[in-house]
């Protein structure tokens, strides 16, 4: 079998700047490609997202998924298993949106579609990163002008597709391809216990937590996710060395 194409997927509001970090840490000898999330006004679910993914991506795909990302990946495996050779899966939940979630997050679709949500974006900072990671401003900085570049339309279209997003538990257990999960051991968005599920429901699954990390791991360690990804690539596809 031909080697797999590894494909990078953002989360919610992102583009390549969240992956990128993380690219200069992985190994030669594989392709890799950014696939990016934005919905056009036409799109409106996960499971158009990942159909999109799927048709832009052709042949076998190693899915590296981060929060958003990770959903995506989850549903493109249930809609091609037989493409998918392996999921990488960073900082997300297999779950449906709970009702407390949908009601916070409709009131933030009402800010994005009103174009006021610079202060909510900035509140967020707190609850996606680490202290150690809030602290630095150049990382700050960097994460404020990925989200609120993004703009309220594709925010809010974003948000609208997460909150019907599939229930991915129904099929995980039929998954038959390497999964590794990273988590931040302080993730308050998608916190450990949502990675913990994913690994007891998906055969053979590897966890892995990175330390002193919140929700944003791929921008406060890239350095240790691209290890653990280029470690685990090894394992399961012969990749070769790092950059």
């Amino acid at each position: 079998m031909n080697q797999p194409s590894l494909v990078l997927v953002p989360g919610l509001g992102c583009d390549e700047r969240l992956w990128l970090p993380v690219a200069a840490h992985l190994p030669r000898g594989i392709q890799v490609t950014i696939s990016l999330p934005h919905m056009d006004p036409a799109e409106r679910s996960i499971e158009a997202m990942a159909a999109r993914l799927l048709a832009g991506n052709p042949g076998q795909l190693v899915l590296c998924g981060a929060s958003m990302g990770g959903i995506i990946a989850m549903e493109a495996l249930r809609q091609a298993p037989d493409r998918i050779a392996g999921l990488v899966l960073c900082g997300t939940n297999a779950r449906p949106e709970s009702a407390e979630m949908r009601a916070l997050r409709e009131s933030a679709i009402e800010m994005f579609e009103a174009g006021d949500f610079e202060d909510l974006i900035r509140a967020n900072v707190a609850m996606a990163f680490h202290a150690d990671s809030a602290a630095d401003p150049a990382l700050v900085r960097a994460y404020l002008d990925m989200v609120l570049g993004a703009g309220g339309a594709q925010l809010a279209r974003q948000n609208r597709a997460i909150t019907e997003r599939p229930d991915a538990r129904l099929h995980l257990p039929q998954c038959a391809c390497p999964v590794l999960l990273l988590c931040g051991d302080s993730d308050q968005l998608t916190p450990p216990e949502c990675a913990q599920e994913i690994a007891d429901l998906v055969p053979h699954a590897q966890l892995q937590w990175v330390g002193r990390c919140g929700h944003m791991l791929t921008m406060e360690h890239p350095q240790a996710v691209g290890a653990s990804i280029t470690q685990w690539l090894a394992q399961h596809y012969g990749v070769g060395k790092t950059q």
